[in-house]
């Protein structure tokens, strides 16, 4: 896990097991919004707060709002992948997150083959009542620290 080079981004390594493919060999759809949301709950750590310790001791969650993805091309068994994130919009309850899955390759010309890219909408709710609400002001500063 670490943070690019921009204060706003941040990436993890994936590693794609026999699990993660669907019969054509590939990795199936659906996973890829499963690594967007683990690269997000470890950018969450990487800045001081878990998501349980949110809802816990200051009542808040963050649940998605919208996904949109475009798929370029397939990762497949065994393959080194970076999921990464960066933080494009702060709104008074909401979060607009532009995410990506790289395969290294040494005949791209920054290294990097593009695999799928997407933004995800996160919004910050009341955890018991799931109603939004502001993001605290502890955390708001967190994040305009990083644009």
């Amino acid at each position: 896990m670490k943070y690019d080079q921009k204060p706003n981004a941040f990436s993890i390594p994936v590693r794609i097991y026999y699990e993660d493919t669907d019969a054509a060999g590939v990795v199936y759809h659906a996973n890829y919004l499963k690594y967007f949301e683990r690269c997000r709950t470890e950018w969450m750590r990487a800045i001081g707060h878990d998501q349980s310790n949110l809802a816990r001791e200051h009542g808040i969650a963050f649940v998605v709002r919208a996904i949109s993805c475009e798929y370029l091309k397939p990762a497949r068994l065994d393959d080194a992948l970076t999921v990464g994130l960066e933080v494009e919009k702060l709104g008074r309850a909401q979060i607009l997150f532009r995410q990506h899955v790289r395969r290294p390759s040494p005949t791209a010309v920054d290294g990097w083959e593009e695999l799928v890219t997407g933004t995800v909408q996160i919004v910050c709710v009341n955890a018991d009542k799931m109603k939004s609400a502001a993001i605290p002001q502890f955390f708001r500063t967190k994040l305009e620290a990083l644009q």
